[in-house]
């Protein structure tokens, strides 16, 4: 899914486009037992519970698309008789009236769910009139003809308030706090079906994991039964080992630079498009060879990429590149730039030792203190 995608169910959480016919819940002890089951009408709730819920909801659908937010795939297994996809389905077809049905969904959540203290698990029913666009992007309110029925899950931490004193004005007194269970933000949650091309997909479904490096792999098995791909982590770490094992000993600063630069273009270059940018192996490939690398380190990319990546393993660029500054570490010193300002560092021999030269162009500021630029009186030549 796309963010634009996500942004408009998103949209579907406040009062006035409200469309949630009902509500489930569960809430989980620490021992993995059910303390609590419910099952209601979610317009029948209190305004401020709704908005509440809303918030939850909201944030099951936030963060990083690649990070956080994952359009997972299922596989044709999950859509046979039994399958997870398959269960899912049959679960959304039920509207959350099934009670037999709920119990396992609650089940299969609870065994494969490793978590330290109680829970709630939540489900909506959804049913959302996707409204018609224009060529310019407005929706036409009424020129609906796709319905999207799907439904909204989530677990969230039950946490104990904080143990304290307040002030009771009716007694005009301090006294002791009551401590409360607090429904916290999701830690995860899905969406299914996913709504890519603004219609429902039911080979595919929206994950969202509060941790991006920990993506509960045990219950997305469980429950979905899709296959996860790397953490952006692990994708950031992979596409390093693949550009140092590639290279070897020809992987200088402005090979890497130039990497840099390549990938900063593409990202440019497609800033327009709604779709997170993913290179696959070929891609990646082509990335390197553009940015100078010789066509002798390059004669066993494929063997490296497989052996750090998996050979059909795609990589996110946001996840591989840091869109926000470019970075060169020493174990004394750290030097970050703009990413579109490589061109200020270069690579030069001073007095027969490698050096790092960084031009000064505006404002200089030491310290926060505005400094002269006055090196230029005692110009070093390369040696």
């Amino acid at each position: 899914m796309t963010k634009q995608e996500i942004a408009e169910i998103k949209k579907l959480f406040n009062l006035r486009k409200c469309s949630i016919d009902r509500i489930c819940g569960c809430c989980v002890d620490g021992e993995k037992n059910k303390t609590l089951t419910f099952r209601q009408a979610f317009l029948s709730l209190p305004e401020e519970e709704m908005n509440k819920y809303f918030e939850i909801f909201r944030k099951a659908l936030s963060g990083s698309v690649g990070k956080n937010l994952l359009t997972l795939e299922f596989p044709l297994s999950g859509e046979e008789a039994g399958g997870t996809q398959e269960f899912l389905y049959r679960l959304r077809e039920s509207g959350l009236k099934d009670d037999s049905l709920l119990e396992e969904f609650y089940d299969r959540i609870i065994n494969s769910y490793e978590y330290v203290g109680s829970y709630l698990i939540l489900v909506i029913h959804n049913v959302y009139d996707v409204p018609g666009k224009t060529k310019d992007g407005i929706e036409m309110e009424d020129a609906s003809d796709e319905v999207y029925d799907h439904i909204l899950a989530c677990v969230c931490p039950l946490e104990l308030t904080k143990p304290g004193l307040f002030y009771n004005p009716e007694e005009n007194a301090i006294r002791n706090r009551i401590r409360d269970w607090v429904v916290g933000m999701p830690q995860m949650g899905f969406l299914f079906p996913a709504f890519q091309d603004r219609s429902a997909d039911l080979h595919s479904v929206l994950y969202y994991s509060k941790d991006g490096e920990d993506l509960k792999d045990g219950l997305v098995d469980a429950v979905l039964g899709c296959p996860l791909p790397l953490s952006a982590k692990t994708q950031m770490e992979t596409f390093h080992t693949i550009v140092e094992e590639t290279l070897e000993d020809s992987c200088d600063i402005e090979i890497v630079k130039s990497i840099h630069d390549k990938l900063t273009e593409l990202v440019e270059e497609n800033k327009e498009n709604p779709q997170p940018l993913i290179l696959d192996r070929n891609e990646v490939h082509t990335i390197l060879a553009d940015s100078g690398v010789p066509n002798e380190k390059l004669e066993h990319f494929s063997e490296r990429y497989e052996e750090a990546a998996g050979k059909d393993t795609p990589l996110y660029v946001s996840n591989i590149m840091n869109a926000r500054n470019f970075e060169v570490k020493t174990p004394d010193v750290i030097v970050k730039v703009k990413p579109e300002r490589t061109d200020l560092i270069e690579t030069r021999v001073i007095g027969g030792r490698d050096c790092l030269v960084i031009a000064l162009d505006g404002t200089v500021e030491v310290n926060g203190i505005t400094v002269r630029k006055s090196l230029a009186d005692n110009d070093m030549s390369d040696t």
